[in-house]
This record gives structure tokens, sequence and C-alpha cells, in this order.
């Protein structure tokens, strides 16, 4: 099988975890004491049309840096008063330049739910999602085998976050209904060549249960777009390089959701 991108990061990830002997007990019971997470779901499932998600991204590995000196609590801000329903937030510092900070500032500035946008590799990921603040956490299906998705689904949502399952195909769906996930992500972008395949997501979208909220990531490049995923049956659209990279992130919130 071709490496992919995503193998270099995951096994940096899994290095450091394998790291980190903190003990996970005291880390859950620390947990117990926060206050309630805001409902990034009921956000997204109560929203009336399409709901956006929107990213704090200041570079990836495939195109570099995207928006390196953004302001994550300005434009959090200007995401908010466009009409987004929820935020995501990429804390992975290697690769993505991003930081716990910056997902605790964007919070901070606004009251939308937010995602840890991350590589969640171990329970200790799960939980310190949890303590930096974030209100749901990425399990990427590709990254994590059966087991680990199933129990870190269960570990998220004991500890009070909402969970976004990542998938990219039919046999990753499998993996992510097993583990009874409820908010489920289709990547369009394809991980060994980096195309966006829409037509994929089209004919994922048509057998995820109409009980998940489906949400269409990557690739999203505007109305259009967003129309064509919404009629596809998604319920959101996760966008970072089209808002981080825009002079006017708001107005561009406004035309994926058609205002």
């Amino acid at each position: 099988m071709t490496a992919t991108y995503l193998d270099a990061i995951l096994a940096r990830h899994r290095e450091m975890a394998a790291a980190d002997r903190r003990p996970l007990d005291t880390l859950v019971e620390r947990c117990a004491a926060l206050p309630p997470a805001r409902g990034f779901r009921d956000a997204l499932h109560g929203h009336p049309g399409l709901g956006v998600i929107s990213e704090v991204k200041r570079r990836s590995p495939s195109k570099g840096d995207l928006f390196a000196e953004l302001d994550p609590g300005a434009l959090a801000v200007e995401y908010e008063r466009g009409g987004a329903a929820c935020l995501s937030v990429l804390t992975d510092a290697e690769y993505f330049g991003g930081s716990v900070e910056d997902l605790q500032v964007a919070r901070a500035a606004s009251s939308l739910p937010v995602l840890r946008k991350d590589f969640t590799v171990s329970p200790l990921d799960v939980v310190d999602a949890r303590l930096m603040g974030a209100d749901c956490v990425l399990l990427i299906a590709a990254a994590l085998d059966r087991v680990e998705l199933v129990d870190f689904h269960r570990l998220a949502l004991e500890i009070g976050l909402d969970v976004l399952v990542e998938i990219h195909d039919e046999a990753e769906l499998e993996l992510a209904l097993a583990a009874e996930a409820t908010l489920v992500g289709v990547n369009q972008r394809d991980l060994a060549t980096f195309r966006v395949d829409h037509e994929r997501a089209e004919r994922v979208a048509g057998v995820i249960p109409e009980t998940a909220v489906r949400v269409a990531e990557s690739g999203v490049r505007g109305a259009d777009d967003a129309r064509r995923l919404e009629a596809a049956g998604y319920d959101a659209v996760l966008v970072g390089e089209t808002l981080v990279t825009s002079r006017d992130p708001g107005a561009e919130i406004r035309a994926l959701i058609g205002v």
C-alpha cells in the first residue's frame, strides 16, 4: 500500500503517546469536575439548513502555510458573526502549526462549540481534549483499529465529549457504526492522491443512517460545493482552507449557508 502523509503523522503521534506515562484514571477524575461541554452535535442537529464547522488552520502538510499568523480569537469572532454553527481548531503543532492555546483562545472568544482537530491515538489524547476545553474530539477511522475506535468513543462520551468519527468509505462507516457513532464525517480527500472525490462523498452519504449527523469534510470550495453536498444529505460541512484564505470569512460562510 502506498504510504500517505497520514502514516508519517500517525507514527509521530504514536511515538509521543508511547512516551506519555501520565495516569489515565487521575485525568478522568479531573474531567468529572469540569463544567458541561457545549453541545457540538446538538448545535449541528438543531441548525436550520446546512451547518458550517469553520476551522482555525494555520498550515497543512500538503499546502504549507495558509495563514500562519492568524489570530484565533479574532477569526472565531468573524466565524460566529458569519453564522458558523461550530468551530474546529487544529492543535497539532508539528504538521499544522496549531496549538492548545489556539483552541482555548478561539473558544474563549466565541460561544460556539469547538472540535479539537488532531490525531487521536490514545486514551490520554481523548482526555486531553476535554481538559483543554474542547467540546468534541475527532476520531479518524483510518488511524485506529476497531477496538481503539470503540474504546475511545466510549471514553469520550463518558467524560462529556461529543465525537466526530471521520471515515472515507463504506468499510470505515461499518467501523464507525460499530462504535455507535452519531456524528459521522466523510473526508472527501483521498489520503494517497490528495484528490477530492465529491462522487464518493455523495455515495457514502446515502448509506449513513439518518440517526447520525452527517458532515462533509475537506474540499468544500464554495457555495456550489455546499449546495451539492446538502442535496446529497449532509447536515454540515467542515471548511478550513477556503475560510482562512478568504479576505472576508464571514461573507464566505454566509454564501456556504445560502444566506
